[in-house]
């Protein structure tokens, strides 16, 4: 028996216990199996002055000449914790599909407040934009994605132009996993420790920017998630569509929050089809 199969053999039952412990889900990225066809190409390129402000990227292995569609994950933990080097599965994972990915840390709270993590988010994008033909991407097809509050951070890019301004013309598509959308007013300590201080509460949510003219979108939450409930997704799929915006829903059953972003791991994609669903998307919105 591997490490990781006795290591998966405990993650059914808790689940939750590893969302709240490991949130960058460090142990579990250096157990799990990943994919072959996606490797790192780059480690640490710095988007910006402060030591969290740098990303790593992933592309296919054995890649025909062109240049390939372009996915932005950020990843989750309540906006303060997380780190990219627990996600090389993802960028594996979307590598092995066929696009670049690129994972890039950002600054966290306490250090930083709304707007400073959504503000790194954009500089990563634009880093992204005037780098990612040297590592085989298309900086005219991109799909911001992520978890959790990464999924907040991608949203509000996306949706937003206050941040990216007309560099969000090259963003082709929003993957939102599970993502806080529409949570004002902040009645947890987390979003509080987070947005609490911004004086326009209503500024800070993705769904109070969102409408016509922003990019298609992919939203998936898990049935059983009590972290981040769905009805943020459900809220934002409405005002997209109000918009005249092209937006998929998708709920897969007896997934909870952590485990959303866990099928996205090899031994675990049937549980949900996430990487499937995500790749169909990314394929549709870059043609």
């Amino acid at each position: 028996m591997t490490r990781f199969h006795r290591f998966a053999r405990f993650l059914p039952a808790s689940l939750a216990l590893l969302a709240a412990a490991c949130s960058p889900l460090t142990t579990f990225d250096s157990l799990v199996p990943k994919d072959g066809g996606g490797r790192r190409v780059a480690e640490a390129q710095p988007y910006g002055i402060d030591a969290r402000q740098r990303l790593d990227i992933y592309a296919p292995r054995n890649a025909g000449p062109g240049e390939r569609p372009v996915v932005i994950f950020f990843y989750g933990g309540s906006w303060n914790s997380g780190t990219r080097s627990g996600y090389a599965f993802v960028g594996r994972a979307l590598a092995a599909q066929g696009f670049v990915t690129v994972i890039p840390d950002y600054r966290l709270v306490p250090a930083i407040r709304y707007p400073g993590f959504v503000e790194d988010g954009a500089a990563a994008v634009r880093w992204t934009r005037d780098h990612i033909a040297g590592f085989g991407g298309d900086p005219a097809k991109l799909v911001l994605m992520g978890h959790s509050a990464g999924a907040y951070i991608a949203a509000m890019l996306a949706v937003d132009d206050r941040w990216l301004g007309r560099d969000r013309q090259a963003v082709r598509g929003l993957v939102g996993l599970a993502g806080p959308y529409d949570f004002a007013p902040f009645d947890v300590d987390v979003a509080r420790a987070a947005f609490g201080a911004w004086p326009h509460p209503q500024e800070t949510q993705p769904i109070h920017w969102a409408g016509a003219g922003d990019p298609p979108a992919l939203l998936l939450v898990g049935g059983e998630d009590k972290t981040v409930l769905p009805r943020n997704s459900e809220a934002l799929t409405a005002r997209l569509r109000a918009g005249g915006v092209p937006v998929t829903l998708r709920s897969y059953p007896k997934v909870g929050h952590v485990g959303l972003i866990l099928s996205v791991a090899r031994p675990f994609r049937g549980r949900a089809p996430v990487v499937a669903d995500v790749a169909g998307f990314v394929r549709q919105v870059t043609r």
